[in-house]
């Protein structure tokens, strides 16, 4: 479930890529177009964006719905970025942990979302989270499966895995031990976006002149430029570039 974007870059105001569109990820909380888990996005919400010259992202997030945050559509006016993570959010189960299982998730220079669940969860994912240090589960950020998705991604990233590779190895190792999981990542560090199509639907636009980039769920308007990512592939992008390679499924 969930719907997410990631943009990259002139800097312009939260609210032209959130808020403005027809299908922006504000109307998308409750009137997704191509959604195939769930229907409305109401169970928190959240948007990490960096400010020039400081590697270190801003967040802002919360367990209501966007539409209900009314603060939320005066910071998006006045708050400009030249890349940002956001995501609305429908949970899997019910649970407690409130803003903190709201993406985006993040650490260091990077965030990251996650649009799907884990088949299983919890039983399906001990053998990976038993790769894990016992200070890292212990430190999850909230008792979600896209939170521990989110640690097993986070783990690979501080040994130094580049960010596409740590993505789609992370995506491939959790397919493997939960194969009826939708995987649909997104992480970005400021420069790059890396993002997963797997068993839900993924879009990027690209500015013709190689300015921008933005990769979404699904897309904010009708321009007929968006393109659809196939199923089981890992999309790398920049500004002006977008690369992307095919996601071997593990066998069964």
């Amino acid at each position: 479930m969930c719907r997410h974007l990631a943009r990259l870059g002139p800097p312009v105001a939260l609210g032209e890529v959130l808020i403005a569109p027809p299908h922006g990820l504000f109307r998308q909380s409750w009137a997704p177009r191509r959604q195939r888990n769930g229907t409305v996005n109401a169970d928190g919400f959240g948007v990490g964006w960096y400010a020039d010259g400081d590697p270190l992202p801003a967040r802002y997030r919360r367990a209501r719905p966007i539409w209900g945050d009314l603060g939320f559509t005066d910071l998006a006016r006045v708050i400009r970025t030249g890349a940002l993570l956001a995501a609305v959010r429908d949970a899997t189960e019910p649970g407690a942990d409130g803003e903190a299982a709201a993406a985006p998730f993040s650490d260091g220079p990077w965030l990251f979302s996650h649009n799907g669940s884990v088949g299983g969860w919890p039983g399906s994912l001990a053998g990976p989270a038993a790769s894990l240090p016992a200070e890292e589960l212990l430190t999850l950020a909230a008792r979600t499966d896209s939170a521990l998705v989110w640690a097993l991604l986070l783990h690979r990233l501080r040994a130094g895995d580049e960010l596409g590779q740590a993505l789609g190895d992370t995506v491939l190792d959790i397919a493997a031990a939960a194969p009826a999981s939708r995987l649909n990542l997104l992480v970005t560090d400021g420069e790059r976006i890396a993002a997963t199509a797997w068993g839900d639907t993924l879009w990027y636009l690209t500015d013709p002149g190689g300015h921008w980039t933005v990769v979404a769920s699904e897309p904010y308007d009708d321009d007929a430029r968006w393109r659809e990512v196939p199923d089981r592939t890992l999309l790398v992008a920049t500004r002006d570039d977008v690369l992307l390679s095919p996601l071997k499924e593990p066998p069964e």
